[in-house]
């Protein structure tokens, strides 16, 4: 089925005062967060704490990353999946990426510039641990506001020291020919909240729940937010994990750089009990975030067209 551009829901967090979570401005952008992530499990924000010029560094830091030779790349490795370099796929040719772990601890940021760069390159070091710091207090607003507007507040603490973050940031080169040609698989994020920031080329895809891939097409200002199955299972499902993809056309690469709140290892993911209800039975059993990402990336993980669920479903 092709996709159809139509416009996510739009929400202005550039105006809100974050000190005062009870004012009339903030009820109405926690309603709207509600409503999106249910229905779309994404949406579009707005979000002023990161100046342009900043924006602006951190693509040039992208491109100066993705311009150097292989072998530096692959120096970025993990134990964890997703967490190290990705590449050379045959199914997704023209996708590569590279994970920062921990990435608001300067001391990560550093050995990870130093990693890739036999000089140094503090430049690199300043502008994404800048823009991860300053995201990051995004990601803080949304969640508590989902907490929130389901009344669970009395988690709002424990929810937000439950996790890392992970900086991933991904370029997806131009196809070949004229064609479109697919840039990512379709997948759900695992994560609790995945928040993105791109360049002027599109690409990213999102399928409603009705079945239809709508193109999305962020102003050059705006962040896309999106939920994981961590988040829809700490939830009991309350929160919609959008499945996505990015497809790629034109003659010009796409960057992006993506800030995923992640939990942590040995964390166990459970639904509070105020969300486990007869209308709301438990969807999923308590499971530790790090072990289910080992059993998605197995044969039989990657085999079976819902994970989360054959891994601990109820």
């Amino acid at each position: 089925m092709g996709s159809e551009t139509v416009k996510l829901p739009f929400i202005n967090f550039s105006e809100l005062d974050q000190v005062q979570s009870k004012t009339p401005n903030w009820e109405s952008l926690k309603n709207q967060v509600k409503l999106a992530l249910q229905e779309f499990g994404c949406f579009e924000a707005t979000f002023d704490q990161i100046p342009q010029n900043l924006r602006n560094s951190v693509f040039k830091a992208l491109k100066q990353l993705f311009e150097l030779p292989l072998p530096n790349k692959l120096r970025n490795r993990s134990n964890k999946p997703y967490h190290g370099y990705v590449g050379q796929y045959a199914m997704v040719p023209l996708y590569e990426s590279l994970g920062i772990d921990s990435a608001l601890d300067p001391k990560r940021m550093e050995s990870f510039t130093n990693l890739m760069w036999s000089e140094e390159n503090p430049d690199f070091s300043r502008s994404i641990q800048s823009f991860s710091e300053k995201l990051s207090e995004l990601d803080r607003i949304v969640r508590k506001m989902v907490l929130e507007s389901l009344g669970l507040e009395k988690y709002i603490k424990e929810h937000i020291e439950s996790t890392n973050y992970l900086v991933r940031v991904q370029k997806y080169d131009f196809p070949k020919g004229h064609e479109t040609e697919l840039g990512l698989s379709a997948h759900t994020d695992k994560n609790m909240v995945t928040i993105l920031y791109q360049n002027e080329v599109n690409g990213l895809e999102v399928l409603t729940k009705d079945g239809q891939w709508i193109m999305v097409e962020p102003s050059p200002n705006s962040f896309i937010v999106m939920i994981g199955e961590a988040f829809h299972a700490w939830t009991n499902g309350r929160l919609h994990p959008a499945f996505h993809r990015v497809m790629m056309t034109g003659s010009v690469a796409r960057y992006s750089i993506g800030l995923f709140s992640v939990p942590k290892e040995g964390y166990i993911i459970e639904a509070p009990e105020e969300m486990v209800d007869e209308e709301h039975p438990l969807l999923f059993k308590p499971f530790d975030h790090v072990k289910f990402l080992d059993f998605y990336y197995s044969e039989a993980g990657q085999r079976s067209p819902a994970a989360l669920k054959a891994y601990c479903g109820r």
